[in-house]
């Protein structure tokens, strides 16, 4: 692992809440990086030091909610106008007027939604592993994926409050990041009836060659200081969320984007590959590039070189505009 005591930490004062971003400084163009669901800023470790090295100005915060980061206790203050709203405010702490923005998973969302609110404020987008989805005027968020997929996906258990929280503090949390972080299975994430997502997931007895229980153990710590239920906020937050973007309903991604998701990625195959492969998104996304690598959910740690040069060859590519 590389070393991370070159990382300078700081706690910064953004729309209300307190931040806690890692930074690493070169002399170029600023790259905000936003992790997901279970992460930190640790996501991007080897991203990180691979872009500063280049020589670029990086900067990746624990999100609202997660790490080192404030927590506001009500899933009301989780919609995406909350997440952009806090990283407008780091913007401006940083006074970066435009910035390229890569984000993962959640992270890949909030960097969606900054480009739709503010596109004045970002250069270029790389979202990883989730797309830009239309807004569906006809159905709620909610609704629609318990339609598709009936009452024990994760997202839906994720919903009652305190239901997730319960089944998570059966296992320790290096147990619970393992679940996750080493998930290689592309299915969709549904456990049998009657028995809840993360009792389903399995815990492998090996390690793959890609992270190291060190760098597991360094997400544990966080989480079992801070819990799960900052992240469990932003799956109970979909709906008010879908509420309060009607006035953005057909609305374009306008800056230049890339999007990039590993082929093994959970329900890629099974259901989101027709629309990011198809002519829909790039309808909404006209200026997109969109890469299919070998991977699974978590490509950045998965395939860090690659991901990268895909960020970096983005940069450059958008910079010749």
């Amino acid at each position: 692992m590389e070393s991370i005591s070159d990382v300078k930490h700081h706690e910064i004062k953004t729309n209300g809440i307190k931040m806690h971003v890692a930074e690493k400084q070169g002399k170029g163009p600023f790259v905000l990086l936003l992790h997901g669901f279970p992460e930190t800023w640790f996501s991007w470790h080897h991203q990180i030091h691979h872009l500063a090295n280049h020589g670029y100005h990086v900067v990746a915060p624990d999100l609202r909610g997660y790490g080192d980061s404030d927590s506001p206790p009500s899933p009301s203050s989780y919609t995406m106008f909350h997440i952009v709203a806090d990283l407008i405010g780091l913007l401006d702490h940083f006074n970066q007027q435009q910035v390229f923005v890569v984000g993962h998973d959640w992270g890949a969302t909030a960097a969606w939604h900054l480009s739709l609110f503010r596109p004045d404020r970002v250069k270029g987008i790389v979202a990883i592993c989730v797309p830009f989805f239309p807004r569906d005027p006809h159905i709620k968020p909610t609704l629609f994926f318990k339609q598709s997929f009936g009452d024990d996906l994760y997202l839906t258990q994720y919903q009652e409050a305190g239901r997730a929280e319960r089944a998570f503090a059966k296992y320790d949390c290096l147990t619970v990041i393992k679940k996750f972080l080493l998930l290689n299975k592309p299915d969709v994430m549904i456990a049998p009836p009657g028995m809840e997502i993360i009792d389903h997931l399995e815990t492998p007895s090996e390690l793959p060659p890609w992270i190291t229980e060190e760098e597991l153990q360094i997400y544990a710590d966080k989480f079992q200081e801070s819990g799960f239920t900052g992240g469990f906020n932003y799956y109970r937050a979909m709906d008010l969320t879908w509420e309060l973007l009607a006035p953005w309903q057909g609305s374009k991604i306008t800056v230049p984007s890339k999007f990039i998701i590993g082929d093994k990625d959970m329900g890629y195959e099974s259901f989101s590959k027709p629309y990011i492969e198809g002519n829909v998104m790039k309808t909404l996304v006209p200026d997109i590039d969109v890469v299919i690598l070998e991977g699974h959910h978590f490509i950045q740690h998965e395939k860090p070189q690659q991901i990268s040069d895909e960020i970096m060859s983005f940069i450059q590519k958008v910079a010749k505009y």
